[in-house]
């Protein structure tokens, strides 16, 4: 099974956020990508066997956006 988070850049609070269709319940944030990656992996397992105990094993796909304003 794959599940697919999606890592979006807030720049109001200067923060990744992962959330996923696929995943109830994911809703993380950090300062540092590489923190939320981590942050991610830990809780992905935890969060599906809450939803679904009988979960074989599975792949994540990370999909990251950020977009800046620039000005010339």
């Amino acid at each position: 099974m794959e599940y697919i988070v999606n890592f979006t850049w807030d720049n109001e609070a200067n923060v990744w956020i992962a959330t996923s269709d696929d995943i109830p319940g994911l809703v993380l944030e950090s300062g540092s990508f590489d923190a939320l990656l981590e942050r991610t992996r830990f809780a992905v397992p935890e969060l599906l066997a809450l939803n679904a105990p009988k979960t074989q094993p599975f792949f994540l796909t990370f999909m990251s956006k950020r977009q800046e304003r620039m000005s010339l």
